[in-house]
């Protein structure tokens, strides 16, 4: 399941926020070994001092298990003011239609775990990639701007996602070459990762869905507690569920009503007393 953060619902989702940052810090400082700042046991830069946009992952049990960040070209953003040496001399792009897409990222650890289609590596990738295209088209936005190592546009190229042109030559950057790509975004692109992926539904997942699901990963809850019948008709709807969405819609649910359930038990336990 995809959300996507900005300006307009950050503070509702500053939690998930929180985790993707830790989940930057697992991928890029321990097991990169890039050179981040990392506060906290959370990797943030000054580019996540700007607004940007944020297209956050989440398996099936709420982890966060992707990201990427959106920012606008038209300020500071990290092909001009940290990988300008790529561009050789030439100015960087500068418009409110192009953004830059960095900090991508894939909980492998947890991934490769899952074993599962859905929850797999290249499908959570697939389906962030899918996820930024749609909301840049939505945006209006016409390109996106990457800097990505060899190791990456290999990977892009054979998920139907090849850059189109790149700007300036690849440079050594400590211990990869960087190299800049230009993707459009566009409705063929989306459709080439669609069918790569096999991902037809909507991507993005409603927010009270996610929140259900985030909130049960960090509160783990049993059913036990519920009445015998709801209960019954709980399971019966997860099992029932016609697709992986409407189980994971279902899993909401019945978290969502077991965790009202205990926190009502809690209030008559404390008035007993």
């Amino acid at each position: 399941m995809i959300i996507v953060t900005d300006a307009l619902n950050r503070d509702r989702h500053t939690d998930i926020i929180d985790e993707m940052y830790r989940l930057r810090t697992r991928v890029f400082q321990d097991r990169l070994g890039w050179d981040v700042k990392v506060t906290d046991g959370r990797e943030f830069d000054a580019f996540d001092a700007l607004d940007p946009v944020y297209i956050i992952a989440l398996d099936d049990d709420g982890h966060v298990v992707g990201c990427m960040r959106l920012l606008q070209t038209t300020g500071p953003h990290m092909l001009s003011d940290v990988f300008h040496e790529i561009l050789d001399g030439e100015p960087p792009l500068r418009s409110a239609q192009v953004w830059e897409a960095t900090r991508f990222c894939v909980d492998t650890e947890r991934l490769a775990r899952a074993g599962r289609a859905r929850n797999s590596i290249s499908y959570v990738t697939s389906e962030v990639m899918i996820a930024a295209f749609e909301y840049g088209r939505a945006s209006g936005i016409l390109d996106a701007v990457a800097v990505i190592d060899p190791v990456m546009n290999r990977v892009m190229i054979r998920s139907g996602n090849a850059p189109y042109d790149y700007l300036g030559t690849a440079k050594p950057m400590g211990k990869v070459t960087a190299m800049a790509a230009l993707m459009d975004c566009s409705e063929e692109r989306v459709a080439r990762l669609r069918d790569f992926s096999d991902i037809r539904h909507d991507v993005l997942t409603p927010e009270n869905i996610v929140r259900a699901a985030f909130e049960s990963a960090r509160k783990p809850t049993t059913h036990d507690h519920l009445p015998e019948a709801l209960r019954t008709y709980l399971e019966e709807q997860i099992a029932a569920a016609g697709s992986a969405d409407e189980q994971t819609a279902a899993k909401a649910l019945a978290a969502t009503i077991a965790a009202r359930y205990a926190k009502e038990d809690g209030q008559k336990s404390q008035s007993v007393h």
